[in-house]
């Protein structure tokens, strides 16, 4: 089902995968820091391995998250995997969360109007004990 322009799980499509995958990658202190270490140029698995208090095969699995999320891209050259960040992937991450913030907003938007609607239709004034209001009564 969605609302509003957003799917949940009844409703979820291949694109809702792509960005579950992203933002799972994301969710990982370690992992966004990866990527800003990659985003200033490519790095060898085996010197990121070296930054972190981490096994190596720890931070080949986090590089691996990464990779499957479209966040970063790896290449072999000789004996070494070069990592490097998809400046495309973090774009499609901003794209997702500018569309959520705006289905939100419009949602925030249609409270707004419904609750300005419903303090129109029924007056300003509490209701009295028999249906009328006390607004305008000198008591």
């Amino acid at each position: 089902m969605v609302v509003d322009g957003i799917a949940d799980e009844t409703g979820a499509s291949a694109a809702d995968g792509a960005v579950d995958r992203l933002f799972h990658a994301l969710a990982d202190t370690t992992r966004r820091d990866i990527l800003r270490r990659c985003v200033r140029g490519e790095l060898s698995v085996s010197c990121l391995a070296a930054a972190y208090p981490m096994s190596f095969a720890a931070v080949q699995k986090h590089v691996t998250v990464l990779e499957r999320a479209g966040l970063v891209t790896k290449e072999r050259r000789g004996r070494e995997q070069l990592v490097r960040t998809d400046p495309d992937a973090l774009d499609r991450a901003r794209q997702a969360l500018d569309e959520l913030e705006s289905a939100w907003r419009a949602r925030v938007d249609r409270m707004s109007a419904l609750l300005d609607d419903t303090g129109r239709d029924t007056g300003r004034g509490t209701p009295a004990r028999d249906g009328n209001t006390t607004e305008g009564t000198d008591g």
